[in-house]
C-alpha cells in the first residue's frame, strides 16, 4: 500500500504586496477616518458604502481582453450554465463604484448628490517600497451640478480636513489647475482640433505623459519629449510628440505660467489660450473658483492656482486639484525631500455617461489615508505605539471575582482595562506583560492588601522614566507605586492618567 504523502504546512506569510495592521495603526486610522467624516458631514455630504466587488464592465477603466482580462485589477470570472459568466473585480478606487451607484439609483437620490465613502481599494500592480496592493482611500464627490461652486467647496473642505487631522497651516498647499486650459494650450499649439477631436490623439497622449513627468525629468526632459524624443541614462529612447519649437514653447509656457499672485497667473494663462474658446472657458473657471474661495477666507496661504499640477489631466474634464505637504522629510538615503501629495481630485463630467448615455457633471477628491498617516508620524503628531489598558494583576487565582469587579469598575468609568489572564504564578511576568502592552498603570491586590482594604497602584509610565534617568536618591524621592484604600482606586487611577495626559480610553 502506497504511503500517503504528507501535505506541507502552509507558510505563515502575507501575500506579496499586502501587509497586516496591528493595534496602534488600526486605531489611528479609525480616528483619522472619524475626523475626516466629521468634516465631510459638516459640509452636508452623506455617507455611502458600496460593494467592494464590481463587474469589470462597470469599473470601465480596465475592460477584460483576450490576453489579460484582469490587468490592473484583481478579477475573476463567474461561471454560469454555459461557463460564460460575468467578470468581477475588486474595486480599484471609490469613484467608479459611485458612477454605477448614481446611475442605478439616480431616481431615488437628490440632485445634486453629495456623498463620501471610505474603505480599502485594490490594485493588481507591481508592489514596491511603501506601495501596496491594498490601501485605504477617503473620497468626497458631488454629482449632478456643473457649478464651479462645487469645485470650490471641495477645495475648501479638503483644506479643513487636512487641518482637522493635524496638518498645520503652512505645512500644506492645495494646487488647482484645469484640463480645459491645457486643451486650449494644445489647440493654440496646433495639436487639438475641436471640430475633429480624434486628430492628433497620439501626439496629445505623448504631450500629457511628458508633462506628467515634469517633477521627475525637469523642464529639459519634458522639452525633449515634446520634440523628437529623449534618451535616458541607460540609453533607452522614448519617442517624442514631434512638436516644432514654437509649439513646444507654448506647452512649456503653460507649465511655467505660475506667477506671484493668482490674478497674475490667471492673466498669464489667458494670454496663452487666446483664441481658444475652450481654453478661455477653463481660465474663467479658475478665476471663478479663486473668487469663491477668497470670499470664504481661503487665500493663497492654503489654496493656489498652479498650472504645474498635471497628474490626472488625462482623466479629468475640468478643474483638477492636488493637496501637497510642503515640509521636508529624509528619504531612505538620508536626503531631504518634500513629503509630496496626499490627496487629489477634479471634475469628471463623462464618467456617469457611460451608464446613462447622458452627461452628468461630477467633481470630487480622494485622500490617501495611509500616506496622510505616514505624514503625521513624520511630524511627530502621532506615534506608532498606542496607549495600552490598565492591567489588574492576579495574586490569588481563587479571587478572580474580586479582580473582575475591579476591572468592571474601571471600564464603567470609561477607562480601558483588563485582568491578566495568563499564568499568574510568576508576578514578574505579569508586569512584563503590562510593559509589552504599553500599559500606564498596574493594580495589585494580594491577600495582605485585601485584609487591610487597600490596593497597590503602580504608575508604569513614571516607573519607566525613573528607571531610565533617575539616580537612586531621585528614585527614592519619586515613588511610582502608591497604596490607597480600595474605595479610592478609581480616583487614583484617574489622577495618574490625567498626569500623563493619557485620558480614559
Amino acid at each position: 500500500m502506497a504511503k500517503t504523502k504528507k501535505q506541507p504546512r502552509p507558510k505563515a506569510e502575507t501575500p506579496k504586496g499586502f501587509r497586516d495592521y496591528f493595534g496602534a495603526e488600526v486605531t489611528q486610522r479609525s480616528a483619522m477616518l472619524q475626523a475626516i467624516a466629521a468634516v465631510y458631514h459638516r459640509y452636508g455630504f452623506d455617507a455611502l458604502e458600496s460593494s467592494a466587488v464590481e463587474t469589470v464592465q462597470a469599473l470601465g477603466k480596465f475592460l477584460p481582453d483576450v490576453d489579460r482580462p484582469n490587468e490592473g485589477v484583481f478579477a475573476w470570472q463567474e461561471f454560469d450554465e454555459r461557463d460564460r459568466g460575468d467578470w468581477l473585480a475588486l474595486r480599484y478606487d471609490l469613484t467608479a463604484p459611485l458612477a454605477r451607484v448614481y446611475a442605478q439609483h439616480r431616481n431615488d437620490l437628490p440632485m445634486p448628490y453629495r456623498r463620501y465613502a471610505m474603505g480599502p481599494v485594490w490594485r493588481n500592480e507591481k508592489p514596491g517600497p511603501g506601495r501596496f496592493r491594498q490601501f485605504y482611500q477617503c473620497d468626497a464627490d458631488t454629482v449632478g451640478t456643473a457649478s464651479m461652486a462645487a469645485d470650490a467647496e471641495i477645495c475648501a473642505m479638503l483644506s479643513d480636513t487636512l487641518e482637522a487631522v493635524g496638518i498645520a497651516r503652512g505645512d500644506y498647499v492645495i494646487r488647482i489647475n484645469n484640463r480645459k486650459v491645457l486643451n486650449g494650450v494644445m489647440e493654440v499649439a496646433g495639436v487639438l482640433d475641436p471640430s475633429e477631436p480624434e486628430n492628433f490623439a497620439q501626439e496629445r497622449g505623448i504631450v500629457l505623459r511628458a508633462i506628467d513627468k515634469l517633477d521627475r525629468l525637469g523642464p529639459g526632459g519634458v522639452r525633449a519629449l515634446l520634440g523628437d524624443g529623449r534618451k535616458d541614462e541607460s540609453g533607452d529612447f522614448t519617442a517624442g510628440a514631434g512638436l516644432g519649437d514654437a509649439q513646444a514653447e507654448i506647452v512649456m509656457g503653460f507649465m511655467q505660467a505660475r506667477r506671484d499672485t493668482g490674478a497674475e497667473t490667471v492673466a498669464r494663462l489667458r494670454e496663452l489660450v487666446q483664441g481658444s474658446a475652450m481654453g478661455e472657458d477653463g481660465v474663467a473657471e479658475l478665476q471663478e473658483i479663486a473668487d469663491l474661495l477668497a470670499a470664504q477666507g481661503y487665500g493663497p496661504d492654503r489654496i493656489i492656482i498652479d498650472p504645474s499640477v498635471v497628474r490626472g489631466l488625462g482623466y479629468y474634464t475640468g478643474p483638477v486639484y492636488e493637496a501637497e505637504l510642503t515640509f521636508e522629510i529624509l528619504d531612505e538615503k538620508g536626503r531631504k525631500r518634500q513629503f509630496g501629495s496626499v490627496a487629489g481630485g477634479g471634475r469628471y463630467d463623462d464618467l456617469v455617461k457611460r451608464f446613462t448615455g447622458q452627461a452628468v457633471p461630477a467633481t470630487g477628491v480622494s485622500i490617501g489615508v495611509d500616506r496622510l498617516l505616514a505624514a503625521l508620524r513624520e511630524k511627530g503628531r502621532i506615534t506608532s505605539v498606542a496607549q495600552g489598558p490598565v492591567v489588574v494583576t492576579v495574586m490569588d487565582r481563587d479571587r478572580m471575582a474580586d479582580y473582575q469587579a475591579m476591572v468592571a469598575e474601571l471600564r464603567n468609568a470609561g477607562i480601558r482595562a483588563e485582568v491578566y489572564l495568563g499564568n499568574p504564578k510568576n508576578f514578574g511576568n505579569q508586569l512584563k506583560y503590562a510593559d509589552r502592552r504599553n500599559s500606564p498603570v498596574a493594580i495589585i491586590e494580594g491577600g495582605d492588601e485585601k485584609d487591610r482594604g487597600v490596593v497597590q497602584i503602580k504608575d508604569l509610565i513614571l516607573g519607566a522614566q525613573i528607571a531610565e534617568n533617575a539616580t537612586l536618591e531621585e528614585w527614592k524621592e519619586r515613588p511610582s507605586q502608591f497604596e490607597v484604600p480600595r474605595d479610592q482606586m478609581l480616583a487614583k487611577v484617574r489622577e495618574i492618567l490625567a498626569l500623563h495626559g493619557t485620558g480614559a480610553n
